[in-house]
């Protein structure tokens, strides 16, 4: 067995603590993320947590009377003008310009309390390093590199070659992720350990998705759908306004193509609802419980086969 090698090396490990919401949408989910991933969950009392969770439940039917429409108030500010040369660098970036591809992208400022969230969980310990890490005080500048950064510091990667056409790649980060096959020239690869002529390779990258803070616009609500633990972060601060990268649809096969799987399914439940989940929920404790959760990891396998094949015609 290949000895296992650490990519990213001095990245703080996976954190251990998360922040769930509870009272939406579904018991089930929360009763199995407790039981999947909380720490001593497989022993909870399944009493215990539906009465909490229930409780949560009544403290949304009551929001949805004292609350209701609230999701339309949102605050949305043009960019400050510091920040126009920024947008204009990032606007060339290839990374920002295939994360939004599909529709055309608007930077606004956007009033985080307000905004919809699907993702019914962030990482506690992660949310604050990063808020630590911004301070509590940022410029204009420094909140528009801290939203739509383009290099930011990845999760660590292990890697173990698991036998002469087989790898394993291992990380903590949800964003992970392996890419689409590539044929590349021996011109674009360096550092080949072949000493013979090299007509052809093959690679596939492995590495992380595009993360910037991003919302989806229909008619007045705004729904986060990447950057949650740096919304998180932000508002823990005391930070009222993210820089937000904002693509709006104005039609049901647009959602598809630019929003999560929960939004493209249920989109009644986040653009209709009286009163939907919202990032100030995170820290309402009517409505979040911090859980210890055991570590989840994201591997990705890669297995390599080779044909040699001879013809005669």
């Amino acid at each position: 067995m290949f000895q296992p090698t650490l990519l990213n090396a001095g990245v703080e490990a996976a954190p251990r603590r998360r922040v769930r919401l509870l009272g939406q949408p579904q018991l089930q989910d929360y009763l199995d993320f407790v039981r999947e991933k909380a720490v001593g969950g497989r022993s909870a009392c399944v009493r215990a947590l539906v009465d909490e969770w229930r409780a949560a439940n009544d403290v949304y039917f009551e929001l949805e009377t004292k609350e209701a429409g609230l999701a339309e108030t949102i605050d949305v500010r043009p960019l400050d003008l510091a920040c126009r040369p920024l947008e204009t660098a990032l606007r060339s970036e290839p990374r920002f310009i295939e994360a939004f591809a599909e529709l055309p992208v608007t930077l606004e400022l956007v009033e985080l309390d307000k905004l919809i969230v699907s993702q019914l969980s962030v990482s506690l310990d992660f949310g604050e390093r990063l808020a630590v890490e911004l301070g509590p005080t940022p410029t204009p500048e420094a909140l528009f590199r801290f939203c739509q950064s383009v290099d930011r510091v990845e999760a660590p990667v292990w890697v173990e070659r698991l036998d002469d056409g087989r790898w394993r790649f291992v990380s903590d980060s949800t964003d992970f992720r392996a890419q689409e096959p590539e044929l590349l020239a021996p011109g674009q690869v360096s550092g080949l350990s072949s000493s013979d002529p090299v007509n052809a390779l093959v690679g596939v990258a492995i590495g992380y998705g595009s993360n910037f803070l991003h919302a989806v616009r229909a008619d007045d609500r705004l729904v986060l759908q990447n950057g949650y633990h740096r919304a998180y972060a932000l508002r823990s601060l005391g930070i009222t306004h993210a820089v937000c990268a904002i693509q709006t649809v104005t039609r049901r096969d647009e959602l598809k193509l630019v929003a999560c799987e929960a939004v493209a399914e249920t989109p009644e439940f986040y653009f209709r609802a009286a009163r939907p989940p919202l990032l100030k929920d995170y820290f309402d404790p009517r409505l979040a419980k911090v859980l210890d959760v055991r570590r989840v990891t994201r591997t990705i396998e890669v297995e390599l086969k080779v044909r040699e094949l001879q013809a005669v015609s």
